[in-house]
């Protein structure tokens, strides 16, 4: 099978499945170690700063609801849209039981490159966390994604979005992956990855570089406020990370290192 024989509607099923399998996993990444926990962390720090007081947010690609909830306690009114129904269905009985459902407007099944369902400026806040643009192999879709995002903001409001570093992703091949070597080149000129065509282990997707992430929202528009990395010194350190956290006075120094780095 070659690359070129896979159309976007195949890849849309393959990511599908993945996150239909793996959804509990996703429900537990961010807080299995505090290694993880650091990646939501970084986020809320970023959310804390930038958030409207109140209003309604789109939580776009939320999964499992972890964002979701977070907002809900804090008061937000919050949409939750996933291309994944297990993911809906498990959210949903995670937030019944957090108690926040009567905050949690709506439960949306669907994928970030189209958002009709939605009229112009329809939220004070837009996040899409967890990096769903990575999901989109195509760049027309990718670009379509971009526009949905900033077309259901108001004007002048915050947008959050996440994805996959592509540099990222090559420390992981040295790390973790030394045995994909082989495809490193591939990952880094092209950033695409396609299970079965270029290694195993993940579903498809497309790593970003930096530039590419921010050229893609300021041909939109959007002004750039930050970049930040969301695990930055202490990626691909999960053993050394988890041993500090016994120490929590040198934790909380950590912590601050890495706010004020990332």
């Amino acid at each position: 099978m070659q690359a070129m024989e896979i159309d976007d509607s195949q890849i849309e099923e393959m990511v599908k499945e993945w996150f239909t399998k793996t959804a509990r996993y996703e429900w537990r990444r961010l807080r299995q170690d505090s290694y993880h926990q650091i990646e939501f962390t970084v986020t809320m720090r970023f959310l804390e700063k930038y958030l409207p007081k109140h209003g309604l947010v789109l939580d776009a690609g939320g999964g499992p609801g972890r964002y979701t909830i977070e907002l809900a306690k804090r008061d937000y009114d919050v949409v939750l849209l996933d291309l994944v129904p297990e993911m809906l269905k498990l959210a949903k009985k995670k937030i019944r039981r957090t108690g926040v459902l009567r905050k949690v407007k709506q439960f949306v099944q669907g994928s970030v490159e189209d958002l009709s369902m939605f009229p112009n400026e329809r939220f004070d806040t837009v996040l899409c966390l967890g990096a769903p643009p990575c999901h989109l192999l195509n760049a027309k879709q990718r670009e379509k994604a971009a526009k949905e995002l900033v077309r259901v903001a108001k004007r002048d409001v915050p947008i959050f979005i996440s994805v996959i570093s592509r540099i990222g992703l090559l420390r992981s091949i040295l790390v973790e992956f030394p045995h994909e070597m082989q495809y490193a080149k591939h990952r880094w000129e092209v950033g695409d990855y396609i299970p079965g065509l270029q290694g195993e282990g993940f579903t498809a997707a497309h790593w970003f570089m930096p530039e590419e992430l921010r050229e893609l929202f300021e041909k939109q528009g959007v002004e750039i406020l930050e970049l930040a990395g969301l695990e930055g010194l202490s990626s691909h350190h999960r053993k050394e990370t988890n041993k500090l956290y016994k120490d929590q006075e040198k934790w909380k120094m950590w912590i601050e290192i890495l706010l004020k780095t990332c």
